[in-house]
Order: C-alpha cells, then sequence, then structure tokens
C-alpha cells in the first residue's frame, strides 16, 4: 500500500511538472520529440547537452529515465540528473529549481538508502563534457 501511495504521488508530481518551456532551441527540440513519443530523438537531441550541464536538458532527461520513456528506467540515474539540474538553474529560473528538488525528494521516497547515496556520488562525480 505505501509503495502504490509513492508512485501515485510520483505521477501526480510528475503530471505537474512541465518538461520544458521557452523558445525553440535543440532542448525545445528534444522536448517536444520526448512529448511526441520520439524518444530516439529526444534522447539523441538531450543527451549531449546534459552532458555539457544544460540544466534543462539534464531535468528532461532525469524525467526520461524516472518515466521510462526510451530508456530503461532507473531511479538512481533519474535522481543523479535532477540533482545536477537542481544545482544549475540560475536565479532567474528559481521556479524550476524548486520543482526538480520536489521531483527529487519525491522520486528518494522510491529509493533506498544505498541507492540515493549511489545517485549522490554520480552527481558529485560529474563533469561536464566539452561542447
Amino acid at each position: 500500500m505505501r509503495n502504490f501511495m509513492r508512485t501515485t504521488l510520483l505521477a501526480c508530481v510528475l503530471s505537474l511538472c512541465p518538461v520544458a518551456s521557452g523558445s525553440a532551441g535543440p532542448v525545445e527540440d528534444g522536448t517536444l520529440a520526448f512529448v511526441r513519443g520520439d524518444y530516439a530523438t529526444a534522447l539523441r537531441l538531450l543527451r549531449p547537452l546534459a552532458e555539457q550541464g544544460d540544466a534543462k536538458a539534464q531535468f528532461n532527461l532525469g524525467v526520461m529515465y524516472v518515466r521510462g520513456a526510451g530508456v530503461p528506467r532507473d531511479h538512481v540515474v533519474a535522481h543523479k540528473w535532477l540533482n545536477l539540474a537542481a544545482n544549475r538553474y540560475p536565479a532567474s529560473e528559481e521556479n524550476w529549481r524548486i520543482k526538480t528538488t520536489k521531483l527529487r525528494k519525491v522520486i528518494a521516497t522510491l529509493m533506498t538508502p544505498a541507492q540515493i547515496a549511489e545517485a549522490q556520488r554520480l552527481a558529485r562525480e560529474w563533469k561536464p563534457k566539452k561542447k
């Protein structure tokens, strides 16, 4: 029953989080591909941007891993990307940082302490790739 409640809460939070917003660009193109269900294109567009440190791409990639959309469902990897995104949003996008932090906390309720520690380790060791 407890797991059902957590899963339901996660689904509610995900439904309230838009995957991205703003003007057209690579992140938005990746987001549109995700929304259309073209997960291969979304992953192809978003992963390099996330690896370079783009917070919105990191958020979107985290959501893909939470949902298992075009990638295996993996809460550890999702937590890592959301952790990175929450720490990279500029002050002008405080609302995104707050949403990302809340989603990461919900995902953590579905994880063991060891999984959370692994996700945090991956985030600490992460280094942006050069363009």
